[in-house]
């Protein structure tokens, strides 16, 4: 078993910046991608950023260029720095693991881990 742990959400203003981070531990050495999904109120949970374990990034186009995942595989750790932040990107972030050695997986069925979630708001 993987237990992933989110931390770093918050409230900022629209064009400000959060950076999330997410610790895994247990079983981690199967883990192929980290990913940071995102469910906003009545909306279903949706792909922003993954990252294989080699350390290429894969973004949704709803984030790219604002947002950069960076992983640290020694510490198991993986980052999520946001930047230009937009009402729009108000939603609970959900850090994900996959077991599977696939790079650009964007489905939450595929992901095999969850964290319990952080809140980010952004005002306008």
């Amino acid at each position: 078993q993987v237990q992933l742990v989110e931390s770093g959400g918050g409230l900022v203003q629209a064009g400000g910046s959060l950076r999330l981070s997410c610790a895994a531990s247990g079983r981690t050495f199967n883990i192929y991608t980290m990913a940071w999904f995102r469910q906003a109120p009545g909306k279903e949970r949706e792909f922003a950023a993954s990252i294989f374990v080699n350390g290429v990034p894969y973004y949704a186009d709803s984030v790219k260029g604002r947002f950069t995942i960076s992983r640290d595989n020694a510490q198991n750790t993986v980052h999520l720095q946001m930047n230009s932040l937009k009402p729009e990107d108000t939603a609970v972030y959900y850090c994900a693991a996959d077991r599977i050695p696939l790079y650009g997986r964007r489905v939450p069925d595929e992901y095999d881990y969850w964290g319990q979630g952080t809140q980010v708001t952004v005002s306008s």
